[in-house]
């Protein structure tokens, strides 16, 4: 299976987190899944860090590569196309963030590892 990570959950994962349910932790787990982060949870990962509300163990442009490659995830660019399909979702919720994952899993038929409810409304496949 192919799953997006949200960025709380490509966080959790990395740092070990508790709070990283025990359904996600198994999906991310699995040597049959890919695991995907989205350009768009690195940026913002980058404003967050900008603003100091989130603190990482190395720069973003080392933290973010060093753990895609220690944990065998693969990032997922944003094309067009996805932008382009965040103009036709409902405005379930206005986080422009998870909106771009919502576009993104639903063009590629991903299934999303998040705790956000969210996008299930959107009809977006949610492993929790």
């Amino acid at each position: 299976m192919l799953l997006l990570l949200d960025t709380h959950a490509f966080l959790w994962w990395v740092e070990d987190t508790p709070s990283l349910s025990s359904g996600a932790r198994r999906a991310i787990g699995r040597a049959d899944n890919e695991c995907l982060l989205s350009v768009g949870s690195c940026w913002e990962m980058a404003i967050k860090v900008s603003l100091r509300k989130l603190r990482l163990d190395a720069p973003i442009e080392r933290f973010v590569p060093e753990q895609l490659a220690a944990n065998g995830f693969r990032l997922l660019d944003v094309e067009f196309a996805d932008v382009a399909r965040v103009a036709t979702l409902r405005f379930h919720h206005r986080d422009p963030f998870d909106r771009l994952l919502a576009a993104q899993a639903l063009r590629r038929r991903l299934a999303i590892v998040s705790r956000d409810r969210v996008f299930g409304r959107y009809g977006v496949r949610r492993v929790w």
